[in-house]
């Protein structure tokens, strides 16, 4: 650890710390239904209804292509997720929620958003009214927090940046 406050060490540090601590706090949350954090990532991602190529959620939930598969096989098992081919792309994959992957996605998210209440952290939504770059009066600290590591996330990989902008489609 660095003697001056703010260092890159200690951001790195406790970017790490807070994600195992909370990452080891909602996986107990999510045992009680023999899910894993990594498939909670994927749930979360798929519960946009628009459907995801399979190399996007591989980088979004931080795993390599083959766990990946093996992960969504197993959501196919259970009748979370479903796979079809692009129509635009045939050569990609595109994953789903099914019907009872949404309800089992909104039941878990009620319990997740439950124990990082229990935290005493503000809500974590994004206000409607749009993002800002700097902490708005009145949205939750927990909402700029997120928005300021996504902000992080963006300049570290701009990859990513590529991707998201591509999936908004092209600026006017």
């Amino acid at each position: 650890m660095s003697d001056v406050p703010g260092a890159p060490a200690d951001l790195l540090r406790s970017l790490t710390r807070a994600e195992r601590l909370l990452s080891r706090r909602l996986g107990a949350v999510l045992a009680d239904d023999a899910l894993s954090i990594e498939a909670w990532r994927v749930l979360c991602l798929l519960a946009d209804g628009q459907g995801h190529p399979m190399s996007e959620v591989s980088v979004e939930a931080s795993l390599p292509p083959g766990t990946l598969t093996k992960l969504v096989d197993h959501l196919v098992d259970r009748n979370l997720v479903f796979r079809r081919i692009d129509p635009i792309d045939r050569r990609r994959i595109r994953a789903y929620l099914t019907v009872r992957g949404r309800r089992e996605h909104a039941r878990l998210d009620e319990r997740v958003r439950a124990s990082i209440a229990e935290l005493g952290i503000p809500e974590l939504g994004v206000p409607e009214m749009g993002v800002a770059e700097t902490s708005e009066p009145g949205t939750p600290p927990a909402a700029n927090l997120v928005r300021q590591l996504d902000d992080l996330i963006g300049r570290l990989d701009p990859a990513r940046q590529r991707v998201h902008a591509d999936a908004a489609g092209p600026h006017r």
